[in-house]
């Protein structure tokens, strides 16, 4: 079964920096594209940004762009979020998503419980 762990989540200033970890098991995650995704008290998943399955394209929302950094280790299954100058906006659960085809074509997504992230003074 797909399985998420995330964590590296806490409470941080303004400016201030988190590195998020997501450990993948249960699937063949060098084969398959990863997101970060978000969600706020109250408020709906927002998709943060995405990496290819090799790791050498990533694409941002334009909110995180520049303080945001995806990447992913293949040997560990493991996906990473480096957040730079963090800001109270960014206050959210994040998780990380896979979407996986089956063998019809038909998709489905799985994310993790995730791990918290507050930005405050």
């Amino acid at each position: 079964q797909v399985q998420f762990v995330e964590s590296g989540g806490g409470l941080v200033q303004p400016g201030g920096s988190l590195r998020l970890s997501c450990a993948a098991s249960g699937f063949s995650f060098s084969s398959y594209a990863m997101s970060w995704v978000r969600q706020a008290p109250g408020k709906g998943l927002e998709w943060v940004s995405r990496i290819s399955f090799g790791g050498g394209t990533t694409t941002y929302t334009d909110s995180v762009k520049g303080r945001f950094t995806i990447s992913r280790d293949n040997a560990k299954n493991t996906l990473y979020l480096q957040m730079n100058s963090l800001k109270p906006e960014d206050t959210a659960v994040y998780k990380c998503r896979v979407r996986i085809y089956s063998p019809a074509g038909l998709p489905s997504d799985y994310w993790g419980q995730g791990t918290q992230v507050t930005v405050s003074s």
